[in-house]
């Protein structure tokens, strides 16, 4: 993953992206104990303020570089790699507060627990609430931070759904 998260990055200093986190599966396992995935996603922002998003410059940019996509995915040095337009409040926000890692020695940015964890409710599928509840189990979020983003964002719903499934 080292070289995929290198040609990431290019595209950040070359200004085809203007900022980007993982996020996801790969984000949690640096905080929770690995379990198996299949991709790498990359939250982005735009380089446009063109109010219709348009990904060519993206994937031309990547064909350039020899990284064709296939379906949703674009493989790069061996790892597919979804790249996921922040879309939402949430999203911003968790833009707004990644964390500063290294990869093999590689600078990248990954979500913080507390925004995972909300983004997993939000999503609300079976796999994002076992992750959440790994999270949960492990106390490894501010608990006072992520209830606030659970009630600013609107997923309270969620919430006691994965406090009932912990029960």
């Amino acid at each position: 993953m080292r070289e995929t998260l290198r040609i990431i990055n290019q595209l950040e200093q070359d200004g085809i992206i203007e900022k980007y986190a993982i996020g996801g599966a790969i984000a949690a396992i640096f905080y929770v104990e690995p379990f198996a995935t299949h991709d790498v996603d990359i939250f982005f922002i735009v380089s446009s303020n063109e109010g219709l998003l348009n990904l060519s410059p993206l994937y031309s940019y990547l064909a350039g570089l020899g990284y064709e996509p296939k379906g949703e995915m674009v493989m790069i040095e061996g790892w597919p790699v979804q790249f996921l337009p922040v879309f939402n409040e949430l999203l911003s926000e968790a833009m707004a507060n990644v964390r500063e890692v290294e990869y093999e020695g590689v600078p990248t940015r990954i979500f913080s627990p507390e925004y995972l964890i909300a983004i997993m409710l939000q999503l609300g599928r079976a796999k994002d609430y076992a992750r959440a509840e790994m999270f949960i189990a492990q106390n490894l979020c501010d608990e006072k931070k992520m209830l606030e983003l659970i009630q600013r964002h609107g997923i309270q719903k969620q919430w006691q759904e994965l406090s009932r499934r912990m029960q």
